[in-house]
């Protein structure tokens, strides 16, 4: 057949065009490529199809900004579930419904609210007001115009309008913001006499029977994911670092060229007097401000003790003159560098010249100096080494990345010879699934794994690549896994296993184990059940009191001392008028008893915690009657889910 089409290829073209020409004039060109490229439908909204590519685009956004939150423990295969595919595709059909209720009800938003909502937007506002500049510089970091931006936000406070004033006028009706107070605040008396399951287990004896009838009747709870066996390679701060030695010739010329790090400069008294003189000054003004300027010098070397009398007198520097034109300890690279050179080539006491600056002309004294200090090397020496090492480090591992980047893919099908490249120490690990390394008891390790090994293993990059297609079934090398900035990991699948359940032999321990629990609660169970029968009787027969409790306490739900969560629960629902009484509870630990002896109402909240509750509870309020009007509005504008749809959510290749 191929062989016929190859030698009669004119033919054959000319065959092809005789049946698609009809079809062109049948359907027309439109509905041709219609046909072909149509999107899936999954549901309407007022008879209009919101497609398969709208909801891949809805959630794609949504993964991605799951992923910039997450960062390296981000699973997409974890995330992207049915429940999560059905909150996406009904995120979609709601939007669509809130547009056609805006449409409908010819909701705007004018430029100049446009502009309020703009200016509250926190990211784009200085000093709490709203910049020009900035709002420009966010706007393209993020790829985005602002016409494109506000025609965007203006969308979106449409959209607001239409469920927004209810959720934002929803109040909790008082009655029931006092009711939940009360039940928040109330009080019971309690005793519990508690019997633990842990306190029968050494009289329990488990058989082989036993054992094995419960392996047989549970497979189902021992089954094992499929898993693989990897090598691995990492490359980390340590591996980098491994081989890198510093030199001592290095340390002595970091050490000299940053001196600065290790001591202090040399320091500065200084004390000024200025002569102010405007930037927009004449010439005349100028020149009386030098004059003057000149005379205080002269003055003060013939007399320098007037110096703070004449700085307090004459200086136009607020801040110093009050001080006799105290600067107080300069170092270099803090003065305006006119200033700077003049005071760093003045003597103690000694009066400079006139210095003029950006600021007008100046007179100065240096009053004391302080020589510059510096830690010797062989104090330093250790901190140096180490912050060269880490330089080092870093550029060794941007080229042992570069590296293994490149060899992964040049011999994909052997990671022992990359990691003998790059001097990288080849690992391996047995059973990591799909949702993570298998306990131990079912994968014959030869040694436990490290904290830091099973953290690695169980990142979710390192998952999804390990059972990714090229590498799981072609056997191929992965690429480089970026687990943080300086932590990289290469794998390779050495072994798949599929899904099973792990012999007797292998499992017998914890089967036991889990019998001697399971019969540990029973007991405790019927002990305490029994014990309830004769604590009743007790309490009903008001001269007795019922044996073994504890001393009462009093709790609250804000407060329940030592009682579990299960133990509070029971002691809270019990009905006001039932006490006292006691009633039992089994707990993950065994049997409990709660002698509830009495009810009484907490004491009063702060008005401040009222009114966050009632605010609170106003959010809650104005959720659900949100929730009441979108359930009326998909079905006014006849919401209907299509078969499609049903298989998206489940995962299911559509048809």
């Amino acid at each position: 057949m191929f062989d016929f089409i190859r030698t009669h290829r004119r033919f054959a073209m000319l065959a092809l065009l005789v049946l698609v020409i009809p079809a062109f004039a049948f359907f027309g060109i439109e509905g041709y490529t219609g046909f072909m490229s149509r999107d899936k439908p999954l549901a309407e909204v007022n008879g209009v199809e919101i497609t398969e590519a709208e909801f891949d685009q809805a959630k794609g956004a949504q993964l991605e900004q799951i992923r910039r939150s997450l960062g390296a423990s981000f699973d997409a295969a974890a995330i992207d579930t049915p429940a999560f595919r059905q909150r996406i595709l009904n995120d979609v059909i709601n939007r669509r419904v809130i547009a056609n209720a805006a449409t409908d009800g010819r909701y705007t938003v004018s430029d100049e609210a446009l502009r309020d909502a703009i200016a509250q937007i926190p990211a784009v506002q200085e000093n709490g007001q709203f910049s020009t500049e900035r709002y420009r510089q966010v706007l393209a970091a993020q790829g985005m115009q602002p016409a494109d931006f506000e025609m965007g936000l203006r969308r979106d406070l449409i959209l607001s309008q239409v469920l927004g004033p209810i959720g934002q006028t929803a109040q909790t009706p008082s009655a029931v913001v006092n009711q939940i107070v009360n039940g928040l605040t109330e009080e019971r008396t309690v005793a519990v006499r508690r019997f633990a399951a842990q306190a029968y287990e050494a009289d329990i004896t488990i058989t082989d029977e036993d054992v094995q009838a419960w392996y047989d009747n549970n497979a189902d709870r021992m089954i094992q994911p499929a898993s693989v066996d990897l090598q691995y390679i990492v490359l980390d701060e340590a591996a980098a670092s491994a081989d890198v030695s510093v030199p001592d010739s290095e340390v002595q010329t970091y050490y000299e060229q940053n001196q600065q790090r290790f001591g202090q400069a040399e320091r500065r008294r200084v004390r000024h007097i200025l002569l102010e003189v405007p930037t927009d000054a004449n010439e005349a003004l100028q020149s009386e401000a030098l004059a003057n300027a000149r005379e205080i010098a002269e003055q003060l070397k013939t007399d320098p003790t007037l110096f703070a009398e004449i700085a307090q007198e004459r200086s136009d520097d607020p801040g110093s003159a009050s001080q006799g034109g105290d600067l107080g300890w300069i170092s270099k690279d803090t003065l305006v560098p006119e200033v700077e050179a003049a005071v760093f080539a003045l003597s103690p006491n000694q009066i400079s010249d006139v210095v003029q600056s950006p600021f007008g002309y100046h007179v100065l004294e240096v009053t004391e100096l302080q020589a510059p200090t510096i830690k010797p090397l062989a104090q330093v020496r250790d901190e140096i080494t180490a912050e060269i090492t880490r330089q080092m480090a870093a550029a060794r591992f941007a080229d042992l990345a570069t590296e293994i980047t490149s060899l992964v893919y040049e011999q994909r099908e052997a990671l022992a010879p990359v990691a003998t490249q790059v001097g990288l120490t080849l690992q391996t690990v047995k059973g990591l699934s799909r949702d993570g390394l298998l306990a131990d008891d079912f994968v014959a390790r030869e040694e436990p794994l490290t904290q830091s090994q099973q953290t690695l293993l169980n990142q979710p990059r390192v998952r999804q690549m390990a059972f990714s297609e090229d590498v799981l079934t072609d056997r191929f090398n992965s690429g480089p896994i970026e687990i943080a900035p300086d932590l990289i990991v290469a794998l390779r699948v050495t072994e798949s296993r599929p899904a099973f359940v792990p012999p007797l032999e292998q499992v017998k321990d914890l089967i036991r184990d889990e019998l001697v629990e399971e019969r540990g609660i029973k007991l405790a169970r019927e002990y305490g059940e029994a014990a309830l029968v004769v604590a009743v009787d007790a309490v009903a027969n008001v001269s007795d009191s019922p044996e073994g409790f504890e001393p009462a306490q009093v709790v609250s739900r804000q407060d329940p001392r030592e009682l579990t969560s299960t133990e509070i629960l029971a002691v809270m629902r019990l009905p006001k008028d039932d006490t006292p009484t006691v009633v039992g509870v089994e707990t993950e630990a065994g049997y409990s008893l709660l002698n509830v002896l009495a009810v009484n109402a907490g004491p009063a909240l702060p008005e401040q915690s009222i009114a966050q509750l009632r605010q609170q509870l106003a959010q809650s309020w104005g959720q659900a009657e949100e929730g009441a009007a979108l359930a009326i509005l998909r079905q006014r504008y006849d919401v209907k889910l299509l078969p499609d749809a049903q298989a998206l959510i489940a995962g299911e290749p559509l048809q």
